[in-house]
């Protein structure tokens, strides 16, 4: 089961955290994977590292804002073909509405969700001709439950779920599914100061029922189960992945 082989996937913002953590695991899984990121440089870094890790995986730099179809076109030109996206780019800017200006607040939604609108748009004509085509879009649990001092990234989060239902509706058919997948709290590079921060631990114990924050690679089977021919019926769904954090008051 979940044999991915014959596969080419495409994992935008995979060159480290949670996306990489993704990204490894389809190639793992026998797919041909490639991860975007703006810094070729990085990428290659990345690449390298995976490497010497025995997992192979291929960069395709740019930047989804502007050029979506030239990635997926570059992809598709490599390997043939496209079946897999997920699009897991994504910024956060934690300012409340007295603080974050319009064009700011504007900024972060184009990044979060109208990106993943263009790529997934770019990635289409392909997906749909693949023997079981997968989009999948990365949201988080603020889509929904919202913290104060948040409002762009929670209203973006929110949008993209609701892209993803759209999207399943309208384009969703016996060879192509879309689905989300929602993390909650993940040690990631970018939480360490947080998931190391001992004042923090109280509310953890509380709130999470595992009682701890998820590691990277614990995202990974979420992406391979959601790409996978065994999630064929699956669509319009958003898999939350937050050791049980939103499911208690």
């Amino acid at each position: 089961m979940f044999d991915l082989s014959g596969k080419t996937a495409l994992v935008t913002g995979g060159g480290r955290g949670l996306g990489l953590e993704m990204a490894k695991a389809l190639a793992r899984a026998d797919a041909r994977v490639f991860i975007n990121g703006r810094d070729a440089d990085a990428l290659a870094a990345t690449v390298d590292a995976a490497g010497a890790e025995g997992v192979r995986l291929e960069a395709v730099a740019g930047d989804v804002q502007g050029d979506a179809a030239r990635i997926v076109a570059d992809v598709v030109a490599a390997a043939g073909g496209l079946d897999i996206l997920i699009h897991g780019v994504g910024v956060r800017d934690r300012r409340g509405i007295r603080d974050l200006p319009v064009a700011d607040f504007s900024r972060l939604v184009e990044t979060d969700l109208v990106a993943a609108y263009g790529m997934a748009q770019a990635a289409l004509p392909h997906l749909e001709h693949a023997p079981a085509g997968r989009l999948i879009f990365v949201t988080s649990i603020a889509a929904t439950h919202a913290k104060p001092g948040d409002p762009a990234y929670t209203a973006a989060k929110g949008g993209l779920e609701a892209l993803t239902r759209s999207l399943a509706v309208e384009i969703g058919a016996d060879r192509l599914t879309v689905n989300a997948i929602s993390p909650g709290w993940f040690a990631t590079e970018t939480n360490r100061h947080l998931a190391e921060d001992e004042s923090l631990k109280p509310f953890v114990e509380a709130r999470i029922p595992l009682k701890r924050w998820g590691r990277p690679d614990e995202i990974a089977s979420a992406a391979v189960f959601l790409a996978a021919p065994e999630s064929s019926f699956v669509n319009g769904h958003t898999l939350v992945v937050d050791g049980g954090m939103t499911a208690q008051m």
